[in-house]
């Protein structure tokens, strides 16, 4: 069976007048991913079972905070608290691993491998990660072939500075020489044009707090701090658009 194509919202993502539609992805697919954690299936023995063994990532576990099902994730956290305590316990009981000579390769000792385990492991982040990757897939087919989203990618308001490092790395795994080469020319281009961009509208967000700029008119910088954040950590606001103010 062939690989879904999520060509429709791909589409609609790149429509959307945000400073990164990768961002945008991942936002989407991080509250659908928190909205099923948090409904009924936490009450699923066989979803609870995994909750409990790999935990949440904290980007996560804040969101599934701010869910406000506060004893949903009371249930979800006592179990998986139990269960990390169980393990521990046990481990602890083993004690370190004996270090060998002198010049032996040092071994993680089996509490830490279980602590880094834990600590690097989601559900969600499993959840979702599939179908992210078959997004990137998509961003990379419509630009391959469809003249309309090419144009969109073109004319977008570019990436996050992570986004842009994924993209550019990642292109060579779907697309072979000119189109490639035009895809990472239109890529560079896009991202530094438009991070050139932000860069000026935060340089002159600074600006208007100069005395003699009291009275110019913000332009497009009146929330260019929140944009400037997509642009450089990805900390996504939602479809935060320039405000213009004339």
């Amino acid at each position: 069976m062939k690989e879904q194509l999520y060509t429709i919202p791909v589409n609609d993502i790149f429509d959307k007048d945000c400073e990164c539609p990768v961002c945008a992805i991942k936002k989407s697919l991080d509250d659908d991913g928190v909205a099923f954690a948090m409904g009924p299936s936490y009450m699923e023995d066989d979803i609870r079972l995994t909750t409990d063994k790999i935990g949440f990532c904290a980007h996560h576990m804040q969101m599934m905070y701010d869910f406000e099902n506060r004893l949903g994730l009371a249930l979800i956290l006592d179990t998986h608290m139990k269960n990390m305590i169980e393990n521990i316990e046990l481990l602890q009981k083993k004690g370190r691993k004996s270090s060998g000579g002198l010049f032996s390769k040092k071994e993680e000792t089996p509490v830490y491998s279980y602590t880094e385990m834990i600590h690097r492991s989601c559900y969600i982040c499993d959840r979702i990660r599939h179908t992210y990757e078959r997004y990137i897939a998509t961003i990379f087919y419509l630009y391959e072939n469809d003249p309309a989203f090419q144009g969109k990618f073109k004319k977008s308001r570019g990436f996050c500075l992570e986004h842009y490092g994924m993209l550019y790395e990642t292109a060579p795994k779907y697309l072979h020489g000119n189109t490639l080469d035009t895809f990472t020319k239109d890529l560079d281009q896009v991202f530094l044009t438009n991070l050139k961009r932000m860069e000026e509208e935060v340089s002159w967000f600074i600006d208007k707090f100069d005395y003699r700029n009291v009275d110019a008119p913000w332009k497009t910088s009146k929330d260019a701090l929140p944009r400037a954040m997509v642009k450089c950590n990805g900390i996504y606001h939602g479809d935060a658009t320039p405000g213009y103010d004339k």
